[in-house]
């Protein structure tokens, strides 16, 4: 198997991956749709990353910096490509992007229930903080 082709996405490139989120991802957030996608690409262009093997979307990255803090967001691989490296290559791409703006942590939200990423973001040398919680307030608009 080839090593993934990283790339930043395109506005182009929203309803593709929106569609592979459904398929790919656990959970969904407020901002999961096209609007909430387009936001991203335009305030941040760099920011989501994407994993190709041969032309075929296998996985993605939201790798957020806002001048202080480094957040990983929407790691998520194509079940048919998983155990291929292809996190691993998405996460260094993102740990790269931080790394050239100064960043000197990075935060990922990985949720509870997902056990098999817990592995992953383990082998990648994150660790979980407990003394924390996620609070959340939806705005309405």
């Amino acid at each position: 198997m080839s090593d993934p082709s990283i790339r930043h996405a395109l506005p182009a490139d929203i309803d593709a991956v929106l569609a592979f989120w459904s398929v790919a991802a656990e959970g969904t957030s407020v901002s999961d749709d096209h609007a909430g996608v387009a936001r991203l690409i335009d305030r941040d262009p760099e920011a989501l990353l994407l994993a190709e093997l041969d032309g075929v979307l296998a996985g993605t990255v939201i790798a957020g910096f806002d001048g202080w803090r480094c957040s990983v967001y929407r790691l998520a691989v194509h079940p048919g490509h998983r155990r291929r490296g292809i996190s691993r290559a998405l996460l260094a791409a993102a740990e790269e992007r931080f790394a050239a703006l100064g960043g000197r942590r990075v935060d990922a939200m990985v949720l509870v229930r997902n056990e098999r990423a817990h592995h992953a973001w383990s082998a990648a040398g994150y660790r979980p903080q407990e003394e924390w919680r996620r609070w959340v307030k939806p705005l309405t608009g």
